[in-house]
């Protein structure tokens, strides 16, 4: 788990300013918390995501080849990411999927810690490379991972619908 205390921020009128710590920990104990915070974050990343139960998210969670990664804003979970590890043959890789924070935790430093610590995994891990993908509408998250340092590929991302 990382914790850091981000830049004072205003608050409340001229001169009062806050701190919130933020803290960032691997999902592995899936509570009644855990459950409403997804509930109230994925609507926020995907108009289509369906709601995750208890039972859903103990199975992500428990995958072999997926971390989830909660940030936690003043103690509440404010922000998740998966980051997912697997081997092919060109090597060890990895994919960052469903990075999402809570509108109303924007601008604290959440999604570059999120990133942080998934990119900090990764490297653990012995992987080759970090993939992720963002819509070109989401600026502000293509911003982010740009000052990571992730470069924009040439490439054709295809999508091929199951259901």
């Amino acid at each position: 788990m990382i914790v850091v205390e981000p830049r004072p921020r205003a608050a409340n009128g001229p001169g009062k300013v806050r701190r919130v710590t933020i803290a960032v920990e691997i999902l592995d104990e899936v509570t009644d918390e855990v459950v409403e915070a997804f509930a109230r974050l994925l609507p926020q990343l995907s108009s289509s995501a369906k709601p995750l139960d208890a039972a859903a998210i103990a199975a992500l969670a428990s995958s072999p080849a997926t971390t989830v990664l909660l940030a936690r804003s003043g103690g509440q979970i404010a922000g998740t990411l998966s980051l997912v590890i697997f081997r092919i043959p060109t090597g060890l890789r990895a994919w960052i999927e469903d990075v999402v924070v809570d509108e109303a935790a924007s601008r604290q430093g959440i999604g570059t810690m999120l990133t942080r610590e998934a990119i900090r995994l990764a490297r653990a891990a012995g992987v080759r490379t970090v993939d992720l993908s963002t819509r070109p509408s989401r600026v502000a998250a293509g911003r982010l991972y740009e000052r990571e340092g992730f470069k924009q590929r040439d490439t054709r991302m295809y999508r091929y619908a199951l259901e």
